[in-house]
């Protein structure tokens, strides 16, 4: 069996249960050095057989699970193996040559950096939708036309802008560009958010491409833009005692009271 687990963000304790437990029963683990803390492998046993991916070729990955067909093998992805993973090609190829699989969820670096700044990332009368993207690079040939970047920054959500710290200024010059945020729009730049060495710096669109590059760091950088990120947030409908739900009646303030489980 092959799982593909996603490692968390970085914190070796932000695993999921069925992560760390997939890990101690590895034999053989593919993983990320430059993406994913060695820390998080001191859930291994001692005697697992590590590969680092960072070097390796998709043939070179598919070959060590060839090699140990049958047993527990882990291909150790950062963050959630759900977004920017090249996970589909491996599930594919699994599929097509006869190997069971599963796939092990982790939890986000978006959950991560949220946590990490200390905002909701979709709040009343500012956001109620997060686009996740990235500055198209090489492979800006793969990018939907719907999905241009321009189009998605229009929409003035939330937005998480991954693997784009590299070309800050570009950053910064497609939101303004978009018209939907301006100079003054908040942002957030999270640096190997759970990592020891994590770095948060708060900011706006007009001052991204500076703040990037005054962290030093062109990878593992998660880059939050929106309103969401200002400050305090008008009260949620969802708690208030005059909004009824299917749990709860309509009540006044001050007249709720506990009842015995």
């Amino acid at each position: 069996m092959i799982s593909f687990v996603g490692a968390g963000p970085g914190a070796p304790d932000l695993l999921t249960l069925r992560a760390a437990q997939r890990l101690q029963d590895a034999t053989t683990v593919v993983w990320a050095s430059s993406l994913v803390p060695e820390a998080v492998l001191d859930h291994c046993r001692a005697d697992v057989e590590v590969h680092d991916s960072a070097g390796m070729t998709f043939e070179d990955v598919t070959a060590v699970y060839e090699r140990h067909a049958g047993e527990p093998v882990v291909r150790l992805h950062s963050g959630d193996i759900s977004v920017f993973s090249s996970l589909q090609e491996q599930i594919d190829w699994c599929l097509a040559h006869g190997h069971d699989y599963e796939i092990v969820p982790g939890v986000g670096s978006l959950a991560a950096a949220s946590a990490a700044v200390g905002r909701e990332l979709t709040v009343p009368g500012a956001a109620q939708s997060v686009v996740s993207t990235r500055l198209p690079g090489r492979t800006a040939a793969s990018v939907p036309e719907h999905e241009s970047f321009d189009a998605m920054a229009a929409l003035g959500s939330t937005m998480a802008v991954y693997l784009s710290a590299a070309r800050p200024d570009e950053l910064q010059r497609a939101l303004l560009a978009a018209g939907a945020y301006g100079e003054d729009t908040p942002a957030a730049i999270v640096v190997r958010v759970s990592w020891p060495d994590e770095q948060v710096l708060m900011t706006t669109v007009g001052g991204l491409a500076d703040a990037v590059r005054s962290t030093g760091a062109r990878t593992v950088v998660l880059v939050l833009v929106g309103e969401t990120l200002r400050g305090a947030a008008p009260r949620c409908h969802l708690y208030d005692p005059m909004y009824a739900h299917g749990y709860r009646r309509r009540s006044l303030p001050g007249t709720t009271a506990g009842r015995p489980r």
